[in-house]
């Protein structure tokens, strides 16, 4: 089964009063639980659940500690704190399977840092894939008694490890999946030029290096961002049809693991991207690498979607060279809207404010309305701006998500969210509007050039500039134009091409407990 992944969430609060959850200890529950959730508190818009428990608090190791030590532990942290946590279900099969969450190893998925429910840039090693050209890789290296490691020195502007993510005075970590950490420097250099023509690098920078020691946590490749790395896995959302998703999963004795094949045409699996050989690895954003041909065919089947994260031989290779796990880069696509909402720590463009001069005839100064569906893989984009500032764009549009396939461009300006009029509006309010209205969003946008333009022509933006566009769906707010609440969404359900009975998702269900139980501890912190 799938190693847990604890989530990393920082708080912060004001002077006199609390993070706006109980921290409990209940009978017959194991572990240290949050409880209680104030809505709109900094726990809930953090993303904290009910039933979640805490594994660290500020780094130290807490899941064997008494009630009163851990709330200790938070109220000494005074107006900040940052947590390690796992959700109710990922705890109880981590105990099940005997992981020791005290072990580092066992952050196998260190989660963006959450501030009060906004991201913020998280310190993680990174993975570089260095392809040699005939100038050989581009980098020195540097190893000191003094600073306790080999360093990345002389990294050529434009060479191949500056193009690979490489820069200067990054700590070597792993070369090839191996911790090189205790490795003299020519043993380190040695293990570089064994290599070949192709090497992944984990390195740290030192801002991550403080920032792991600070947390008492080893870096690894089940740390890493994957963002720099040359080859993506692919994310595939399909909806079934009546004659299933139209593809096969194969499996090879020669080649371990779960593959595509016999791709229907016009299927919702070609549709989607997938090709013959890809191996599966992940389903609904979970690990299927150990599961048996049957469980995963299950588990394709439950419902009338499916989201499915595949790689092809070249990104397979690549991703096993470095010992990474495709799952990482699904949690880094994961980290968008509504559930991890970014917050782009550059400026956000600023409005022109010069006398505008007349734009290309070939612009098309009129607004988009898209309408968005959430899917396994979230929304599909970024929402960027600076925190308590008015102004949200687009950004990190996934190509196929939710947001491309709405019509969600890089840069789009957000002038509504479901109606609602948000120029004026900060990111943290944009965020709310967002996640209050579940899984469905109508997003009135413009492109840059378009929205400067109106702007400039003292025109609105709304949705009377649209002509003969679709109205938005219901997801419209009471008091939006009648007009612009009349479509509604149907999901079709179809079955796949194993032909057996879909079942319907599970069902989850808020766990409640009572604070007056005897058999019960809780703390309101």
């Amino acid at each position: 089964m799938a190693a847990s992944k604890p989530r990393i969430i920082t708080l912060t609060k004001r002077e006199g009063l609390s993070y706006g959850f109980y921290l409990r200890v209940e009978h017959g529950e194991e572990g240290h639980l949050i409880r209680a959730l104030e809505m709109g508190g900094p726990a809930e818009l953090a993303g904290l659940k009910d039933g979640d428990r805490i594994i660290r608090v500020n780094g130290t190791f807490v899941d064997n500690l008494e009630h009163s030590q851990v709330a200790d532990l938070v109220r000494k942290s005074k107006m900040t704190v940052t947590f390690h946590v796992l959700g109710e279900e990922p705890y109880k099969q981590a105990k099940a399977n005997g992981v020791n969450l005290a072990e580092p190893q066992s952050l196998t998925g260190l989660s963006q840092p959450i501030m009060n429910g906004v991201s913020i840039p998280a310190p993680k090693p990174k993975l570089c894939f260095l392809q040699k050209s005939s100038n050989g890789f581009g980098f020195s290296l540097k190893s000191t008694r003094s600073d306790h490691g080999t360093f990345m020195i002389d990294v050529v502007s434009g060479g191949v490890a500056d193009q690979a993510g490489v820069k200067l005075g990054d700590r070597v970590v792993e070369i090839n999946g191996e911790n090189v950490e205790s490795l003299s420097h020519d043993e380190i250099v040695q293990k570089v030029k064994a290599a070949g023509k192709n090497v992944i690098l984990l390195l740290v920078d030192e801002d991550t290096d403080k920032y792991l020691k600070n947390k008492s946590i080893r870096p690894g490749v089940w740390l890493a961002t994957v963002r720099h790395l040359p080859h993506k896995p692919r994310i595939a959302d399909m909806v079934k049809r009546s004659d299933g998703y139209g593809f096969i999963l194969k499996e090879d004795p020669k080649c371990p693991g779960h593959y595509i094949g016999q791709i229907d045409k016009g299927s919702p699996a070609e549709l989607a991207g997938l090709k013959d050989k890809d191996r599966l690895a992940a389903v609904n954003g979970e690990e299927i690498e150990n599961y048996t041909h049957e469980q995963v065919v299950d588990k394709i089947q439950q419902g009338n979607k499916c989201c499915l994260l595949v790689l092809d031989a070249e990104t397979d290779k690549m991703y096993k060279l470095g010992g990474a796990s495709p799952i990482q880069y699904w949690e880094e696509m994961r980290a968008s809207l509504p559930s991890h909402p970014e917050l782009e720590t550059r400026p956000a463009p600023t409005p022109s404010l010069a006398v505008p001069t007349p734009a290309p005839a070939d612009v098309d100064h009129k607004p988009k309305l898209c309408k968005l569906e959430k899917t396994a893989a979230g929304f599909g984009f970024h929402l960027n701006g600076i925190q308590g500032v008015s102004g949200q764009y687009i950004k990190e549009v996934v190509k196929g998500g939710a947001a491309d396939r709405a019509g969600l461009e890089d840069d789009d300006v957000v002038v509504e969210v479901n109606g609602v009029n948000v120029e004026t509006s900060t990111h943290e309010e944009v965020v709310n509007h967002i996640r209050k209205n579940g899984d469905k969003l109508v997003f009135l946008v413009a492109g840059r050039a378009a929205y400067d333009h109106l702007k400039s022509q003292g025109i609105a933006i709304t949705t009377q500039l649209l002509k003969k566009e679709p109205a938005a769906d219901i997801l419209a707010p009471a008091h939006a134009p009648e007009e612009e609440r009349k479509e509604q969404h149907k999901d079709t359900g179809k079955d796949n091409e194993t032909k057996r009975p879909a079942t319907p998702p599970p069902q989850t269900r808020a766990r409640t407990s009572s604070s007056s139980s005897s058999e019960s501890e809780e703390e309101r912190l």
